[in-house]
């Protein structure tokens, strides 16, 4: 598989992409913003991971700070898919296992059957 097959999917924080990471079926990268991040690294990231030319998946927490950065990554990453978690859980951290899953599987993103 070439790396511009291998999808790119966008977390804040370093739970969230062991969480994730825990759950995904296939190969992926998992890329931390850690928070909400400036216009130079946002650009940054995109070059190493050469976004432009790859599927793109935004999943951040239903917060403040989530929705401000999910704005700014949109404006970046227009191509992106965005995957939302259900507001009652409001981070990717605490949100169940299995509710992430289905999340997830319905981008297309393949999940180990264990989860659902």
């Amino acid at each position: 598989m070439s790396k511009q097959e291998i999808k790119v999917i966008i977390v804040e924080g370093r739970t969230d992409k062991e969480k994730v990471a825990k759950l995904v079926d296939e190969e992926v990268e998992i890329v931390c913003t850690n928070g909400t991040i400036n216009v130079e690294r946002l650009e940054n990231l995109i070059e190493i991971f050469n976004m432009d030319y790859r599927d793109v998946f935004i999943l951040v927490d239903e917060d403040k700070a989530g929705k401000k950065l999910r704005k700014q990554l949109s404006k970046e990453l227009p191509h992106a898919i965005h995957i939302y978690i259900d507001k009652s859980y409001r981070e990717v951290a605490a949100t169940p296992e299995s509710e992430l899953a289905v999340a997830l599987i319905s981008s297309h993103i393949m999940i180990n059957p264990d989860y659902l």
